[in-house]
């Protein structure tokens, strides 16, 4: 039986990159990141310079909590999301920021190694 909480504005990590960071807390089976991306974020731009990767290779399962955020597939299909949306996104893909607002976004990736290659 396991019982654990941390709280978000504690986080046990925190990466930064251009125009946004994310903040990591690590509970058993679960790494659950907060990001904020600001106004002109792109993960092709923002990102892929320190993942070394063409896409972005981690899944994502995710809620937004403020702001717009469009994601491309490798295949072409896309999808923009806005505050409310609950998304399921495997690897393979771009997202970037719609607007000139933040956006904040929920992130319930399946363990702390999936963040290591973000």
């Amino acid at each position: 039986m396991v019982l654990e909480a941390k709280n978000i504005e504690k986080p046990d990590e925190r990466r930064d990159f251009a125009k946004g960071h994310i903040d990591v807390v690590n509970l058993p089976g679960l790494a659950f990141g907060q990001a904020t991306f600001e106004p002109g974020w792109r993960w092709s731009e923002s990102v892929k310079p320190i993942a070394g990767t063409d896409t972005c290779m981690v899944a994502h399962n995710g809620y937004i909590v403020a702001g717009r955020l469009a994601i491309r597939m490798s295949d072409g299909s896309q999808v923009e999301l806005e505050p409310g949306d609950a998304f399921v996104c495997s690897p393979g893909h771009d997202a970037w920021v719609v607007g000139d607002e933040p956006c904040i976004a929920l992130d319930f990736a399946g363990g702390a190694a999936e963040y290591a290659k973000a």
